[in-house]
């Protein structure tokens, strides 16, 4: 596989389409369970973080605060114009991470810090500075190689830019989606282009080691000419170091904005495949590295290393150079992994609240990871970030005959090799640059849950 070669084959995507998780975690989110809470996270806390413990781990907050809906979203968020509110949060905040310190009894160093929402830049400079403060006392931050953000441009301030590269902050992602009037309108969410030009802008001249842009094809009213417009911006106006080309996924059923969208608005499946093929042919040919599935990157930027000496991963937040790390994560809906384990807090404020009141962990899901699963996970792991599978390195790793344990999975894999996703050997198997587009139809057939549970119609479709 050569990485800098992309290669959009348009009728296998069109033959492949079908709908699968994403695999920011295996097993997926949805198959946490209730039955895993407080007792299972302590034991887990427990057996990772004894005294000896000296790793890097990684912090995820959740800060879930709008100031508008956008229709598309299908995040944890609460609109509010209330700051009372996010007063609220961050002193349950507060008490969060005052409870694991308790419970660890050390301050660990933590090597990544991710602020996701809701919009984390609708909090004021003064309660960003509370949280890194928060942050401070009870971790250490000296060995951070990334603390990021998530940001709305529509009102991030100079100040606030400032403020945050000020706090240590060194990488942002800017919601962008798309800057066409019309689709704009669609969905809620105007954001004039000197917006973002003025925070990209800014954040570059502090000297800020990343920036991404977040992009949406198949968004109301959105036509390839239209969406060709936008990726010209971003090319030869914004250029950012990474873009993410996410596919909106429209799930009315789940995400309850989404029933605000006129159906008859969104462009057909031909019309989404052509904007998307205009995307790929225009952000390679201006020197973006396709990472895999919906991620770009600069030659020079850390994801297109890593992609290139094999040492890329993925975790909540898609794909990183951090994801083999411990993942403590705070506030509602946060989901982590401690161990051999995933949690998830609680979705609402009330329930995330009352747990903390009561000084207990607000955790309402999450699993144990049996053997197999973490067996599936280093195999799912390979395949969606070295775009390849070894079968002895997995066998000596896990000590397993590799043929005997996955005699079922091995027999799909001569059909993804027949339409030219993988090249097939008797050891492994390398997937193709058309592949990458699909990778997750490759990846899925090591999915232990999926084989038990046919259901895909609660994921988004592949492309």
């Amino acid at each position: 596989m050569n990485i800098n070669k992309t290669e959009f084959d348009r009728d296998l995507i069109e033959r492949c389409q079908t709908n699968a998780p994403r695999y920011t975690s295996y097993p997926t989110a949805d198959r946490f369970n209730l039955q895993f809470g407080i007792a299972e996270q302590l034991a887990q806390i427990k057996q990772v973080f004894t005294p000896g413990f000296d790793q890097n781990i990684s912090l995820y907050i959740h800060v879930p605060f709008c100031n508008t809906l956008c229709l598309y979203c299908g995040c944890n968020k609460i609109i509010t114009n209330n700051r009372a509110k996010i007063t609220e949060y961050i002193e349950y905040l507060a008490k969060e991470l005052d409870l694991y310190y308790q419970l660890i009894g050390k301050k660990l160093s933590v090597v990544q810090l991710h602020f996701g929402g809701g919009s984390p830049s609708w909090l004021s400079i003064s309660e960003v500075q509370q949280i890194m403060n928060l942050v401070r006392q009870y971790f250490v931050l000296d060995n951070a190689k990334e603390i990021a953000m998530e940001l709305d441009p529509r009102h991030v301030t100079d100040e606030f830019i400032t403020a945050l590269h000020a706090e240590g902050f060194n990488r942002v992602s800017l919601g962008v989606q798309d800057f066409d009037p019309l689709v704009q309108k669609a969905v809620n969410r105007i954001q004039p282009l000197e917006d973002t030009l003025r925070v990209l802008n800014a954040a570059t001249q502090l000297g800020f080691n990343s920036t991404n842009v977040d992009l949406i094809y198949g968004l109301p009213l959105q036509t390839l000419d239209s969406y060709r417009k936008t990726i010209d911006i971003v090319i030869n106006q914004l250029k950012p170091a990474r873009i993410a080309l996410f596919n909106y996924a429209h799930l009315p059923h789940i995400f309850m904005p989404q029933t605000r969208i006129n159906e008859q608005d969104l462009p057909s499946a031909t019309e989404k495949l052509n904007i998307l093929q205009m995307c790929v042919e225009e952000l390679t040919k201006a020197g973006y590295v396709f990472i895999g599935m919906d991620h770009f990157a600069l030659p020079e930027d850390e994801l297109s290393i890593a992609l290139a000496n094999g040492t890329l991963q993925r975790n909540f937040q898609g794909y990183s150079t951090f994801a083999d790390t411990n993942m403590l994560s705070f506030g509602v809906s946060s989901i982590g992994f401690v161990g051999k384990s995933y949690y998830q807090n609680a979705k609402d404020l009330d329930s995330y609240y009352n747990a903390l009141n009561a000084n207990q962990l607000p955790i309402l899901r999450g699993m144990v990871l049996t053997p197999d699963d973490v067996l599936r996970r280093e195999v799912i792991q390979q395949i969606m970030c070295q775009f390849k599978l070894d079968f002895n390195v997995i066998a000596n790793e896990f000590a397993i005959n590799f043929t005997a344990y996955f005699a079922g999975e091995l027999l799909e894999l001569p059909k993804l090799a027949d339409l030219g996703l993988i090249k097939l050997s008797d050891d492994g198997f390398i997937v193709s640059n058309k592949g990458r587009f699909l990778i997750r139809n490759i990846a899925k057939v090591f999915d232990r849950y999926l084989q038990i549970n046919q259901d895909i119609k609660r994921y988004s479709k592949v492309i």
